[in-house]
């Protein structure tokens, strides 16, 4: 039966927790397994591995193969380097106290280097974190010198208001025209008034004027003129008469 080291998905959706599993290779990736050597989680940085070592290694020597993401793993873990060294005393390249020397040289380089890692990982995140500190006091700051700057323009169109608003209210040329008006109206009417009474009086007073002129000079003493002049020459005519007989004689 051929065996393999995989991976079983476990955990919650958008957070998922891997098993690492001695599994037959027939069988479903989250199906039954032989044995679990530990678990992986990629949500953490570094990601954290918990795995039984000894075992791994065991297994590896009776043949299991492991899965491209399960060997990533195992190099990871010193796994396949165990499983070299112990090969090589097999056939006699070195002594077991050799490969264990070797295997603690390469644990020890591989923890400074894990170590260095999570150092500059949160060198970096406590940067990041300044950074983020600096820009939001900037941002503070700048939003602050908005805010007084509206304000102090607020204040100086206020002011300006005020001042201006007295000077309208004093000499407004659309409220002082009908004022105006009003008042030449009230100050014209008496005058308009006086001469409409005046206008009367006035008229009777031609009208009394012109009555007795024309009683003193009625058309009826053209008659009158005409008789007397009649009278004045009657006795002419009369004379004229009487000579008559003198001539005669």
């Amino acid at each position: 039966m051929a065996v393999k080291i995989r991976l079983q998905r476990h955990g919650k959706k958008g957070n998922p927790i891997y098993w690492i599993v001695i599994a037959d290779e027939k069988s479903k990736r989250d199906g039954k397994y032989i044995e679990k050597l530990g678990t992986y989680d990629p949500n953490t940085n570094p990601a954290s591995i918990e795995l039984d070592f000894d075992s791994s290694v065991k297994w590896l020597e009776k043949g299991a193969q492991p899965t491209n993401t399960a060997k990533a793993i195992l190099s990871y873990e010193g796994v396949l380097l165990r499983k070299h060294l112990n090969l090589g005393v097999q056939k006699g390249a070195f002594t077991e106290e050799e490969a264990k020397k070797r295997f603690d040289e390469w644990k020890k380089g591989k923890g400074a280097k894990i170590e260095k890692k999570i150092e500059d990982l949160e060198s970096t995140l406590e940067s990041n974190k300044k950074e983020a500190r600096k820009r939001e006091e900037e941002y503070s700051k700048k939003r602050s010198e908005e805010s007084k700057a509206k304000e102090e323009a607020k204040a100086e169109e206020a002011k300006a208001a005020e001042e201006t608003a007295p000077a309208e209210e004093e000499t407004p040329a659309e409220e002082e025209a009908p004022a105006e008006k009003a008042k030449a109206a009230e100050e014209t009417a008496p005058e308009e008034e006086a001469k409409a009474e005046e206008a009367p009086d006035e008229k009777a007073k031609a009208a009394e004027e012109t009555a007795p002129a024309e009683e003193e000079a009625p058309a009826e003493e053209a008659p009158d003129e005409k008789a007397k002049a009649a009278e004045e020459t009657a006795p002419a005519e009369e004379g004229s008469d009487e000579a008559t007989p003198a001539e005669e004689k």
